[in-house]
């Protein structure tokens, strides 16, 4: 085991503080601060880089339209134990999320009293950035970070307003329907100087005038839709089979999901958000179009936080000889996805530590759909991604 021994301080805004990921995530922080020996599931936990900062030296703030206490957010979402309830409820009792900026056309059915009503998208994105200079002020940090962990928006569609930085100011300026609530908190992170990082697949740093924006600023920005678990088991094995020159006929992936995230997905246009980010990874690195890969979510309220994810997998081998391979992963969703969350906060704090702005490629490992900086392609095999990023790290491989 491993601990970074930075001295620094991180705040970390969350836009979704009251749901299941975020929860599980600043209860892990608060097992770890009481002296938990265990780190499993953070990758970087025995990696030491210059600046990276302690997980106990981690604190936390942000939005959600739940106004609840994060203690009885996380009790609703049943991720932790009882065990774990207890040993972080106090703590967990004492952090509140503040008014979000949210939006109905973008999110439906995702609703809740603890809204900010903004006049317009620059009174949002003024009150955004209030919170944040409070935060940064109240919390004693060194630096803080903005992470989105909120529910899934719809994609809106191919507009002007959204190509250019120019065009995306006159649109905020005449609140244009199409910017949503994920691209008003990535413009406010942005404009203060904030690291942002997207693990949602909502179109936010990615729209290309705040790519722009990023870079001029010299933000680091990464994203997008966390890689946790059956994306990145295909991220895995395809590179496996390319090296085996085993070819895929076919790939047929489902999921079923009983937690908020799943709820918000039975709005078509936030579903379709989901699958854009899920579905390309297959041809990227196999090198050819797999034309019947097929994915399918579903909510599934009994699963709660307990996803399964199944693939089967159609291959041919040598002599043309068909087989296939099945993989059912009885995933822990929020379980898997708080430690990504928390490793995204500590390496965007370090690159703005290091004066490195604009697109993060070197986060790609932990997104389905990796933010890139001049237009080429992601890179998507698991081995590559890792590569890339302790490679920046200068860790040892």
């Amino acid at each position: 085991m491993s601990l970074a021994q930075s001295g620094r301080k991180l705040g970390v805004a969350v836009v979704g503080l009251g749901g299941a990921v975020a929860t599980t995530a600043v209860a892990g922080i608060e097992v770890i601060r009481r002296g938990a020996n265990r780190l499993d599931g953070l990758p970087l936990a025995d990696v030491s880089a210059p600046g990276l900062v302690d997980y106990r030296d981690m604190v936390f703030g942000g939005w959600d339209l739940d106004g609840s206490d994060l203690a009885s957010a996380a009790s609703n979402h049943r991720v932790l134990n009882d065990a774990q309830l207890n040993e972080t409820g106090e703590a967990l009792s004492a952090i509140r999320p503040w008014p979000a900026v949210g939006s109905g056309e973008f999110c439906r059915g995702v609703t809740g009293a603890n809204k900010h009503e903004a006049p317009g998208h620059r009174a949002a994105v003024e009150a955004i950035a209030s919170d944040l200079r409070r935060f940064r002020k109240t919390s004693g940090a060194d630096g803080i970070v903005m992470i989105n962990l909120a529910s899934t928006e719809r994609t809106p569609g191919n507009d002007e307003a959204l190509n250019s930085l120019d065009a995306f100011e006159r649109a905020l300026d005449r609140d244009d329907p199409s910017i949503g609530p994920a691209m008003l908190y990535a413009y406010a992170a942005i404009e203060s100087g904030v690291p942002y990082g997207n693990f949602t697949p909502s179109l936010a740093a990615d729209a290309p005038a705040l790519k722009e924006f990023a870079k001029a600023r010299n933000v680091p920005v990464a994203g997008k839709d966390g890689k946790t678990g059956q994306t990145m088991m295909k991220t895995v094995l395809a590179p496996a089979l390319k090296a085996r020159a085993l070819h895929v006929d076919g790939w047929f992936s489902t999921n079923i999901l009983g937690n908020r995230d799943g709820e918000a997905l039975r709005d078509p246009g936030s579903l379709q958000s989901k699958l854009d980010t899920k579905g390309n990874v297959l041809d990227s690195i196999l090198g050819y179009h797999v034309e019947d890969h097929l994915v399918d979510i579903r909510y599934y309220r009994p699963r709660g936080d307990d996803k399964e994810a199944w693939d089967n997998i159609d291959i041919s081998g040598f002599l043309g000889q068909r087989m296939q391979i099945k993989v059912n992963f009885l995933c822990k969703d929020s379980v898997l996805a708080a430690p990504l969350a928390l490793e995204i906060a500590r390496v965007l704090d370090l690159a703005q530590q290091r004066g490195d702005g604009g697109v993060q490629e070197q986060l790609s490992i932990f997104f389905k759909a990796p933010m890139v900086a001049n237009g080429h392609a992601p890179e998507h095999a698991f081995h590559a991604q890792e590569r890339m990023l302790m490679d920046w790290l200068g860790a040892p491989q």
